[in-house]
């Protein structure tokens, strides 16, 4: 029999990434809010790869920074080895990656949401959740029953989870939790549009079985830098990666056992990631490749568990020793955890708005893994975003949306909420527009604004924020008015570098617009430069060397705002529209979008729609100019 247990403003279903995210965030803006987990050891958890960013990824957990949010610092304080990937590329692509020791990230995350005000973290598995007056009721497996003005549901890859190895299958979370079966059920009678995805992980390998003399090294960036603005140094990288190889023997192994993969078998129904397939579908898809790489990344610092990057499967146990065991440095391997694949229930995120709240269930949230995306770092975007949401409407203050110009957050949910995801989503460069004004480097600059006048960003880190940006203007201003003599060290470098001399004085910003120049190469010709920290400096550089790609790309985001600021009406049937074609009508009814800017990013809605809608919503306002 159940039994009232309390209330709150805000409920959180899901501990993972996305759900602490939102609980924190809900708190943080003074609403009583709760966060529930069906097993509070698995708080933070990351069944996956122990790190955090990589390429896009890092991006999102540095936005996520400058708007008060909580991944970077808690990355930052777990560190094992930091390194900036893609510097051989341009600025807009640099993203930082991180191991972590993933144990010490569970604790630190549990840790914080214990000790924050207006939260409370509880161990209850909800069974179900409906309407009620003023808000949602939502029923724990014990029977409890908590009134909640708004939820956000972020389940992660536990709903309606189930595992496959092989011939065996099981419901089952994430490392071996239990799944949320009566949970799934619950949403399905609701309403939601839910359907199936599926995702793996690779094999966790004894330490001391490996032999690590002939492999590969990677190490980590000295300095290594950290994710969040608000840590001064992480210390020194502590442990090295390792890189090996498949080969012939192990493609051959996997090619005599394909027909014993889940996937391959026809017994996995849900869709997988297309840019994080498991090994066997490697192999298999890329079946003229003679090897593939494998990154040996460890675990934690008190653990000897070693994760396999990029050798996730499905295979039965014995059979992913036998493959590993070709591999070179794991001949001899002990397998302490096998690979496994997991599918699970997630909604089409296409039913929510941009705030993640649901159009057709007010006061309901979606985050994370439960709307299709694929990842940590994206997971805790969303968590943020659906929190502060869920916090700002029932504080009654206006929402927050982040759009596609201001980061790559906003890409990501504008794409979810737009287009859809008909696999797993996962974040990358180049689903931006705009990405050489939404590099790494300049986070803050886009979004601590955002962030401070939501509450979230102290005044203290605001004020130090307004002091960098102070000493960024005043530095331009000086490499415009700084003006070097020619002189033999000076262009003797300059000829080092491959760019010509200077016969008169030029400018310093003239120097650095050369593409072969850096503002290393030119410290010793300037003798009035500034101590400044190194995030500044490559702000600057960057800045000015790619002045005339930046200025362009900001015309393009004026165009877009000028779309994005003709409104549309959200409750108009678009079938009533004439010239409109019929998957265009069918697209817009179902999206609603708030404006012609997000109209025309729907899939299958033309540039011709495009101008149909613009006309008439011309006529609209002339005919209510007219009535008026």
């Amino acid at each position: 029999m159940t039994y009232f247990a309390g209330e709150y403003d805000v409920a959180v279903i899901g501990a993972g990434h996305a759900g602490i995210e939102a609980a924190l965030a809900a708190a943080r803006l003074g609403c009583h809010t709760a966060v529930f987990t069906i097993n509070m050891d698995a708080v933070g958890n990351c069944p996956c790869n122990p790190s955090i960013g990589g390429t896009a990824k890092g991006h999102l957990v540095r936005e996520l920074d400058a708007l008060g949010g909580e991944m970077g610092k808690t990355a930052d304080a777990c560190f094992l080895q930091s390194r900036m990937l893609n510097r051989g590329k341009g600025p807009a692509v640099h993203s930082l990656r991180a191991q972590i020791d993933r144990r010490k990230y569970s604790g630190v995350m549990k840790h914080k949401l214990e000790l924050q005000d207006e939260l409370e973290l509880r161990q209850a598995e909800i069974i179900s959740i409906e309407r009620a007056d003023g808000g949602w009721l939502l029923t724990t497996q014990m029977l409890a029953q908590y009134l909640c003005k708004t939820v956000v549901v972020a389940t992660g890859t536990y709903l309606g989870g189930r595992i496959y190895v092989g011939e065996v299958s099981y419901e089952s979370g994430p490392d071996g939790m239990f799944p949320a079966t009566k949970l799934a059920l619950s949403l399905k009678d609701l309403g939601l549009p839910l359907r199936r995805f599926k995702t793996g992980t690779p094999a966790r390998i004894l330490r001391r079985s490996i032999d690590f003399s002939d492999l590969e090294v990677q190490k980590g960036d000295e300095p290594p830098q950290p994710f969040s603005y608000e840590t001064e140094s992480l210390g020194d990288n502590k442990v090295d990666c390792h890189i090996s190889w498949t080969n012939d023997r192990t493609k051959a192994v996997i090619l005599k056992n394909i027909h014993r993969s889940p996937l391959y078998a026809g017994k996995i129904e849900g869709v997988g990631p297309r840019y994080c397939p498991s090994f066997e579908d490697k192999v298999m898809r890329f079946s003229d490749k003679p090897r593939h790489q494998l990154f040996i990344e460890p675990c934690g610092e008190n653990t000897e568990e070693m994760y396999m990057q990029g050798m996730s499967s499905s295979l039965p146990e014995e059979v992913q020793l036998e493959f590993y065991r070709t591999i070179k440095g794991l001949e001899h391997c002990v397998m302490m955890r096998p690979a496994y694949a997991i599918e699970y229930d997630c909604v089409d995120p296409t039913a929510m708005g941009p705030t993640l709240e649901f159009k057709d269930f007010p006061g309901l949230y979606g985050a994370g893994q439960f709307n299709g995306s694929s990842g940590y770092e994206e997971a805790a975007v969303q968590g943020f975003v659906a929190g502060v949401n869920a916090a700002l409407k029932v504080l009654n203050r206006e929402p927050l949306v982040l759009t596609r110009d201001s980061s790559y957050i906003g890409t990501l949910i504008d794409d979810l909420v737009t287009k859809g995801a008909n696999e797993p989503y996962r974040m990358m460069t180049s689903r931006s527009e705009y990405r050489l004004i939404l590099r790494q480097d300049n986070a803050d600059e886009r979004l601590t604004e955002t962030g401070h006048r939501l509450g979230l960003i102290s005044e203290a880190r605001y004020q130090k924020f307004l002091k960098k940006q102070e000493l960024k203007r005043a530095e331009i201003k000086r490499l415009k008015t700084t003006t070097v003599s020619p002189g033999d060290a000076l262009n003797e470098m300059l000829v080092s570098r491959e760019t010509s001399e200077i016969t008169t004085g030029v400018r310093l910003i003239d120097l650095l617009k050369r593409p072969q120049l850096s503002y290393d190469d030119l410290k010793p010709f300037d003798p009035t430069r500034p101590e400044l920290e190194p995030n500044l400096f490559e702000q600057v550089e960057i800045e000015i060397k790619y002045e005339g790609y930046i200025q362009k790309q900001l015309k393009q985001v004026e165009q877009m705002k000028k779309l994005e600021s003709k409104r549309l009406p959200t409750d108009h049937d678009y079938k009533q529209i004439t010239g409109l074609r019929l998957e265009a009508q069918e697209k817009l009814n179902k999206i609603k979008p708030l404006n012609i800017g997000q109209a025309s990013r729907i899939s299958g809605v033309s540039p011709a729609d495009v101008s149909v809608l613009l006309i008439w919503l011309a006529a609209q306002k002339g005919n209510n100019h007219e009535s008026n």
